[in-house]
């Protein structure tokens, strides 16, 4: 670089005011600052001179031309320079220019009558100038007032410029959507021994994993070479990306269409047909936002279809689809179910994030979670997180619904509150533990969102018990997660939802020790293989947990568990392989389990603890010798293999087929419980936001 001599010319006329010109007044550095009228627009020139003439440098590839820089910038009401427009003849210029402008000191704004103004300037950069080469004479403003009587004020619309996005959302606080398949691709750099992370709570934020995993980079190895507009648009970036000062947001389509086949069904196909749209964004680095609309048409297999009506709503809709909602008739077989979520987040400090959203989350580190999971249809809640130090302290409000015949009063269903507390402590480089607490009241004798549990440290435990335990439904849990190596993570999970020492002691398996556990393990980069992830978990519930004597205080959600999808009374073996190689993935889950379900036959109408949906003292066979998988004993296995290309991974856009084979095999078969044998064919294509679970 060759550092030239450059004054600057402030061109053309000046804008004629009705006020009296004396009135008003340059800009003030802090040098100009005692100075007025003439004085203070020498000085004012002359420190913009002295900065052009210390700082800016020639580009080598301008060395000889001989020409101007035009360059329209103002001074707003701040004191603040901005670029407005910059003509010159290579981008080389442009970016000298525009550094120059940012290395201003503020100065003083410009007023009017003593009102400050946002005043504009036009200068001319001349390339090469010598010492002296231009007289006062030749410097001219440009000033637009703040008042009505200026016509041009109307050019602040004309004057805001978009910028480049460069994938923003990895350097910001946007949500990551959660499903399993995709936390797959940096679950391995978010586990390693040391870290001080908490990687129970989910959905995760881009910036808590960009500590650890560095998206540009994965994304620049798997972007495609693409010039053409289509090209991009398919393969790489965002449909329709918008980026201003300190602000962005991004618009995507939503699609999942789908056809398949169950080999069983008298239906010649299955499908799915889904259109969406989903945008996300951010306003400056604290209010980060996301929202995603679906609309759904579809028709599954048949144990599917069969589950969904099982469990449908009252007021005449025919099913719930799990995890999604409330589905309407569509043609003669099928359901059309519609989906809306939408999140925002504020980030007030390095310690304190809030977010207010309609959508699932989920804790835990495993495929399941017995605390809480993201089986059910979307709800609203409220969520503060705190960090300091080695620990995460989450507290989740949300409102829930009861859909239930009896809990529906003229076309209206019931509203119940949930409220958890979550600890995250990270003991030591390679131990987490963590504790979690929630209760769920209903609005009985209008008692509303209780302000007792409104309090993040309080104990609910306590609050339950002294407004008296019919009134609410407490639960008590601790995960825990021990770092074996960098490779290899042990974790687990157990939820106390009652328990009665007496009986214990008894060892007599009274009804009333409800409890579950869980155990697994993973392994990351298995056997040295890069990317492969594998995965082994065992999960176990005693019956009647999740339950309560008031079936409107269960932990359940749209006729769904909050917690483990099956609800209670079972004990499940789940091993898991991921494989990612670029833009191909790989996935194959085997489960096999032991569920206890009711008979419901008309002449054994008893409650063995598996539906949650029932109260535990009406039709509980027996108090004690109660054991896992009682009533009508049903063997499952579940195998599945799914395999794709992510088309484009900024809506995370894939191609995929999979293939599942169900085997449900209960001890006795009636008109509600019948043995089945599912192959079940899938392949198209999905933008993959959400986990969406079919193993039931």
């Amino acid at each position: 670089m060759e550092k030239k001599i450059i004054y600057l010319v402030l061109l053309i006329s000046q804008f004629v005011f009705s006020q009296n010109k004396d009135a008003e007044q340059f800009p003030r550095f802090n040098s100009c600052d005692t100075l007025h009228d003439g004085a203070l627009k020498k000085c004012f020139f002359g420190k913009i001179q002295e900065h052009f003439y210390t700082n800016f440098n020639v580009p080598s590839s301008a060395n000889s031309y001989i020409g101007n820089v035009y360059t329209l910038f103002e001074v707003d009401t701040l004191g603040r320079f901005k670029i407005l427009y910059i003509d010159a003849v290579s981008n080389e210029l442009k970016d000298e220019t525009k550094r120059v402008f940012e290395l201003l000191e503020n100065a003083k704004p410009a007023t009017h009558l003593g009102k400050k103004i946002v005043a504009k300037y036009s200068i001319s950069i001349p390339i090469p100038l010598e010492v002296n080469s231009l007289t006062s004479s030749q410097q001219e403003l440009v000033m637009i007032q703040n008042n009505k009587k200026i016509k041009n004020e109307l050019n602040e619309l004309d004057n805001l410029t978009l910028k480049e996005y460069e994938n923003d959302i990895f350097k910001g606080n946007n949500l990551i959507p959660f499903s399993h398949l995709n936390y797959n691709y940096f679950d391995s750099n978010v586990n390693r021994i040391g870290q001080n992370n908490h990687t129970a709570s989910k959905p995760y934020s881009y910036a808590e994993v960009a500590k650890y995993y560095d998206f540009d980079e994965n994304y620049s190895q798997i972007a495609k070479g693409k010039n053409s507009w289509a090209g991009k648009k398919l393969w790489n970036e965002n449909f329709v990306v918008i980026k201003g000062d300190d602000y962005w947001f991004s618009i995507n389509p939503i699609l999942n269409t789908q056809l398949g086949k169950d080999f069983g069904s008298e239906n010649n196909f299955t499908y799915v047909n889904t259109r969406g749209a989903s945008v996300q964004g951010q306003l400056g680095n604290q209010l980060s936002f996301s929202t995603s609309l679906y609309e759904s048409q579809g028709l599954f297999a048949d144990y599917y279809n069969e589950y969904s009506k099982s469990i449908k709503p009252s007021g005449g809709n025919p099913a719930i689809i799990p995890g999604i909602g409330i589905a309407k008739a569509f043609k003669e077989n099928a359901f059309d179910f519609p989906l809306a979520e939408a999140n925002i987040k504020y980030t007030a400090n390095k310690f304190i994030d809030l977010q207010l959203g309609y959508s699932r989350n989920f804790i835990g580190d495993g495929y399941r979670s017995l605390l809480h999971g993201d089986g059910a249809s979307p709800y609203p809640f409220f969520k503060i997180n705190t960090s300091f130090w080695k620990i995460k302290y989450t507290n989740t409000y949300l409102w829930l619904k009861d859909v239930r015949d009896e809990a529906t009063i003229d076309g209206t269903y019931a509203t119940k509150f949930m409220a958890n507390h979550y600890l995250s402590w990270n003991i030591n480089s390679r131990l987490n533990v963590g504790f979690f607490e929630s209760v769920v009241w209903a609005n009985t004798n209008d008692r509303g969102f209780d302000a007792n549990f409104i309090n993040p440290i309080i104990f609910y435990r306590a609050v339950e018990f002294s407004s008296s335990s019919k009134t609410g439904n407490a639960l008590l849990g601790l995960s825990s997660k021990y770092k074996f190596s960098n490779n290899i993570n042990l974790y687990g999970q157990f939820l106390l939802d009652e328990f009665a020492i007496g009986d214990v002691k008894a060892g007599n398996k009274s009804w009333r020790n409800k409890f579950g556990y869980q155990i697994g393990a993973k392994y990351f980069n298995a056997f040295k293989i890069q990317n492969l992830n594998l995965q082994l978990e065992y999960n176990h519930l005693r019956p009647y947990v999740y339950s309560h004597s008031n079936v409107l205080t269960n932990y359940g959600h749209n006729n769904m568990s909050m917690g483990h999808n099956w609800g209670a009374n079972f004990k499940e073996l789940i091993a898991i392989a991921r494989y990612t190689n670029k833009r191909f993935f790989a996935e194959t889950k085997l489960i096999i389990a032991e569920r206890g379900l009711d008979f419901n036959d008309g002449v054994n109408n008893n409650n063995y603890g598996g539906n949650i949906y029932l109260d535990y003292d009406d039709n509980r066979p027996f108090d004690e010798g109660v054991e896992v998988g009682q009533g009508n004993t049903t063997k499952l296995l579940i195998a599945d293999l799914q395999a794709g290309y992510i088309l484009n991974p900024s809506s995370n856009m894939k191609l995929f087929v999979n293939l599942m084979y169900r085997n449900f095999k209960p001890t006795v078969e009636n008109n509600t419980t019948n043995a089945s044998s599912t192959t079940w064919f899938l392949a198209g294509i999905k933008t993959d936001l959400f986990n969406w679970y079919f193993d039931y």
